[in-house]
């Protein structure tokens, strides 16, 4: 989003250097850790479709609890797993979803399902994400969506509007049951993997006093960001409107719309954990993590692990 469209965030503001954000972390790129599987020239649909069928093909066996996530190509990897079952290739394959649109498209291809508890094991879980960053494979899920974007996460403003499917109908957050899997893997598009990060991460924040948590936000990236509280329908000014978006706990979400490039997912995330008020933000940092990126050259496997224990050989 250009800077010229999006107005400040009308606050106090105090310019000060918090310590958060003195460390950087520093990635050896290894180019070999890249793989390619497949060149046939594919449009965007079948190539994530290839993507999906290769995540469950790849990482999902019998008798796994598998998480499921949100978004277009996790609905393409739940429907082929379903397949898989019914066709005999997998058996004893448990689900448990992040949403109600994972768990409808679990239940119609007749995957057993359970919610996740507190010590429940997940052996894999997949999910889509709005960006994921280059090496790292830090993620940003649960953007708005914007002209001419897409975001994984759909607002339902009559049964729920909720940043990462929090606490949607029973079922906990997509940030929860993805960090808490032995494993997991994003399927992403090529133009979803970015060394370049501009753009809006969500935060969920408490409703009571919510103005000062975003102005103590505000001053962690003044200057960078910007701080909107999302509105419930359409478009409204930094406030959010007479109407702003409040989930089922009665909490707000912020977008923070960074306008100068993010140098790091892993130490923003860091800062938002530090505020009070913060109660979830939409940054996944995983450590094994795979990201299976569609493209129209083919499909590459990328696995932050083996690029870190690269880097420091």
């Amino acid at each position: 989003m250009a800077s010229s469209s999006v107005l400040p965030f009308s606050s106090s503001f105090r310019s000060w250097f918090h310590p958060c954000l003195a460390s950087k972390i520093t990635f050896t790129r290894r180019t070999n850790s890249l793989s390619i599987v497949t060149r046939s020239s594919l449009s965007d649909n079948s190539a994530l479709l290839q993507a999906a069928k290769h995540t469950v093909d790849s990482y999902v066996k019998s008798g796994m609890v598998v998480g499921f996530g949100a978004g277009h190509a996790s609905d393409l990897a739940i429907h082929y797993l379903g397949q898989q079952l019914k066709a005999g290739a997998l058996k004893d394959i448990v689900g448990t979803p992040t949403c109600v649109g994972s768990a409808s498209v679990a239940a119609k291809v007749g995957i057993p399902l359970e919610q996740y508890e507190g010590s429940s094991k997940i052996d894999v879980a997949f999910s889509d994400a709005d960006v994921i960053e280059e090496v790292t494979l830090s993620a940003i899920i649960g953007r708005r969506k914007m002209m001419g974007e897409e975001s994984i996460i759909q607002e339902k403003v009559s049964q729920f509007n909720l940043i990462s499917c929090v606490r949607c109908s029973g079922y906990l957050s997509l940030q929860t049951i993805l960090g808490a899997a032995e494993k997991l893997v994003f399927i992403v598009t090529e133009k979803q993997y970015r060394s370049d990060l501009y753009g809006s991460i969500p935060v969920l924040i408490q409703s009571f006093n919510w103005m000062e948590t975003a102005e103590e936000i505000d001053d962690l990236f003044l200057g960078d960001a910007e701080v909107w509280r999302r509105p419930s329908v359409g478009y409204a000014g930094p406030l959010g409107g007479d109407f702003p978006m409040v989930t089922k706990e009665g909490h707000n979400v912020l977008d923070v719309i960074f306008t100068s490039p993010i140098i790091s997912l892993a130490d923003v995330a860091n800062c938002l954990e530090q505020v009070d008020g913060v109660v979830e933000h939409g940054i996944i940092c995983r450590i094994p993590c795979t990201a299976v990126i569609a493209s129209e050259n083919g499909l590459r496997i990328i696995d932050n692990n083996l690029i870190l224990e690269a880097g420091r050989a």
